[in-house]
């Protein structure tokens, strides 16, 4: 009998997590009865684990139990509902994904500031203090969203990811649901599928939030696109370390979303199609004819039928000759423009980060 205590003591520790599992899945609505074999399994090889191979009865009971637990009370299969997470405590980052993407799907008009979101989370880097970048999460503070570059972002994307990061809990991190949110639109809005990586650690105040004045600007010198605004883009993105091709590939994002005079001051969309990733934007940039809008707010060129609109940083991509080469590429070559998007993009996203676990999200 006093050899037996240690594994009757197992055994009732046994019984005790498998209770509090049960108890905490039956909170949840979706996928018990796809889920119920597994668990099963997973909760034999508990008792195995622990030594009821002697009792093959019992074990199949406990078992049994457990799923019964779930199914009776009201743990049934639906559809496109939320998915468990797994009972180790990890992330299941394509069912956050999917989340994400069902967000989308419902207003796809919210995959551009989604992209943005992403964008301004890790356009903060600067190579030489090597801080700032995506790893902490900072822009969900208000001292970081009060920055001039992430107006309306307060308003918009941040609150609308509170119900995904609420339903993971901390075993999400506000940084990691960003930058994933950044990559899930724009595949879901046609473009690539981005490599991304997962185990970004959310910092607990704003003491690391960065200065103001990191990310890219609209104008930059005298109004309208000229050397100076070129000399900016370059300051910018040198200084989290892109060359010339990736400042451009990077703003082929413009194929997505708009200004919104509320937000940035400017006014309208670069291309005819905001909710779809393409290379349009750089056909357009080549090929149309821009003029100055006249109106009351901030220098911005217009086409000809004035409803698509670029910004003096844009405009300069096709006046300087050595960002205007890969302007003509990427507009004759969408597959190349995908491809070195998806790159600068993955770079952009992981500057400044260490520990990062590449991640399948798709």
């Amino acid at each position: 009998a006093l050899q037996r205590t240690p594994r009757k003591n197992s055994f009732n520790k046994t019984i005790m997590l498998l209770t509090k599992v049960s108890t905490y899945l039956a909170l949840f609505s979706a996928g018990a009865a796809a889920f119920a074999p597994s668990l099963s399994t997973r909760v034999t090889s508990v008792l195995d684990a622990h030594g009821q191979d002697d009792d093959g009865g019992r074990r199949a009971f406990l078992a049994s139990s457990v799923i019964t637990t779930l199914v009776g009370t009201g743990f049934t299969p639906a559809a496109h509902a939320w998915r468990l997470l797994p009972l180790s405590g990890g992330v299941d980052y394509k069912a956050v994904a999917g989340d994400i993407s069902s967000i989308i799907k419902e207003d796809p008009n919210k995959g551009p500031t989604l992209v943005r979101l992403a964008w301004h989370s890790s356009g903060t880097y600067d190579k030489m203090s090597k801080d700032g970048g995506s790893g902490l999460g900072t822009i969900r503070f208000k001292e970081e969203l009060a920055h001039g570059g992430n107006a309306g972002l307060g308003e918009t994307a941040v609150p609308w990811m509170e119900d995904v990061k609420t339903k993971y809990g901390d075993s999400l991190s506000y940084a990691d649901l960003y930058t994933l949110a950044g990559v899930v639109a724009i595949k879901e809005l046609g473009g690539p599928t981005v490599p991304w990586s997962s185990g970004r650690v959310d910092a607990l105040d704003p003491s690391a939030v960065t200065p103001d004045g990191r990310l890219p600007g609209a104008d930059s010198g005298p109004p309208g696109a000229d050397p100076s605004d070129a000399a900016h883009l370059r300051t910018i993105f040198n200084r989290m370390g892109f060359n010339d091709q990736e400042i451009v590939a990077l703003s082929g994002a413009h194929a997505l979303g708009r200004c919104h005079t509320t937000a940035s001051g400017y006014d309208g969309p670069w291309t005819p199609t905001p909710t779809m990733f393409n290379n349009l934007y750089f056909s357009l940039l080549d090929s149309v004819k821009w003029t100055q809008r006249d109106w009351k707010g901030p220098f911005q060129y217009e086409d000809e039928g004035k409803s698509l609109m670029m910004l003096p940083t844009d405009l300069v991509l096709i006046q300087d000759d050595d960002f205007k080469k890969y302007v003509s590429m990427y507009a004759k070559d969408q597959a190349t423009f995908f491809a070195d998007f998806s790159k600068a993009f993955n770079k952009l996203e992981e500057l400044g980060t260490t520990g990062l676990k590449s991640t399948t999200w798709a």
